[in-house]
């Protein structure tokens, strides 16, 4: 048995070590300077009373008065609320349609573009679109077509049981075409070989979509799946642009509670109160990624 030679800082040296380190330090002190010391800087942030004019130390108080705020307990319903919505249709949507695409014959390239349409339009201008769509007037976009089907108009943004929904229906509409686009690439990695061992033994599209498809792309489901999570749980652009929030904190999530401490609370905000949230919002994401990742190694050695 060969021992593998001990490691030293001359034998580190004589590697290539301090040329290596030379080539990777302004990397590192990019990555230091515009990651990490804006994340040491919100800590910091979070333990004091600031308007970023003045400063004054207050310890945990920003996190308790946070944590007592009655709105906070609406915000954080709102957001699971969404994420909730968004996963449920959301998520299979994507997958669905980049299967069904992957069968056409014909003008993949076509549907592939027209599927990634939404992405290519800026998030505002997509908001403002679909803000005149859900237009609650008889003579609005979409309640004209329900009025086709003879469907009574519908209130969308103006009533606390459809703001939401219609938040999640445009989210999804914008955000669906990436993850199309990458279930797409990920199809290709499928080994044409088991759908042809499939059809042998008689399966039918659904069976070969359900025993073959979806288990090749489990790896590329788990990684898209905790990414929407993610995205979901942060989400400002709609109750922003849509509803401001309402009707009646309806909408209100916590990004939107974070925005509303640092810019409409008091004269020049009170980011200290903002960046606790945002301090408790990360550490709520680092958890929850963490246990999910554990649990899909599990999953992906069973």
């Amino acid at each position: 048995m060969t021992r593998t030679p001990k490691r030293t800082p001359a034998t580190w040296l004589r590697g290539g070590g301090l040329s290596t380190l030379v080539f990777a330090l302004p990397m590192v002190l990019v990555f230091a300077v515009f990651s990490w010391s804006p994340i040491v800087q919100s800590f910091v942030m979070s333990l004091q009373k600031t308007n970023l004019i003045t400063s004054e130390w207050v310890g945990l108080d920003n996190f308790v008065r946070v944590l007592s705020d009655p709105l906070l307990g609406t915000a954080v319903v709102n957001t699971l609320y969404f994420a909730a919505l968004a996963l449920v249709f959301g998520f299979p949507l994507p997958i669905l349609l980049a299967v069904l695409m992957s069968e056409v014959r014909r003008g993949k390239g076509v549907y592939s573009a027209l599927a990634y349409l939404p992405v290519i339009i800026p998030p505002v201008v997509a908001v403002l679109l679909w803000k005149f769509f859900y237009d609650a007037s008889p003579t609005g976009v979409f309640n004209s077509v329900l009025g086709w089907a003879g469907i009574p108009p519908q209130p969308w943004l103006q009533a606390q049981a459809t703001a939401m929904p219609s938040l999640v229906l445009e989210a999804t509409w914008a955000a669906a075409g990436g993850s199309i686009i990458i279930y797409l690439a990920a199809l290709l990695s499928v080994p044409p070989e088991l759908y042809d061992a499939a059809e042998v033994d008689g399966a039918s599209i659904w069976h070969k979509i359900w025993h073959v498809t979806l288990p090749q792309l489990r790896g590329v489901i788990f990684i898209m799946l905790i990414l929407q999570v993610l995205a979901t749980a942060q989400v400002f652009l709609e109750p922003f642009l849509f509803t401001g929030g309402g009707p009646n904190n309806a909408t209100v999530t916590v990004l939107l509670l974070i925005y509303r401490y640092a810019f409409q609370n008091s004269l020049g905000g009170n980011y200290g109160e903002a960046t606790a949230l945002s301090v408790l919002l990360a550490i709520v994401l680092a958890l929850l990624s963490f246990v999910y990742f554990k649990l899909t190694d599990k999953w992906s050695a069973s």
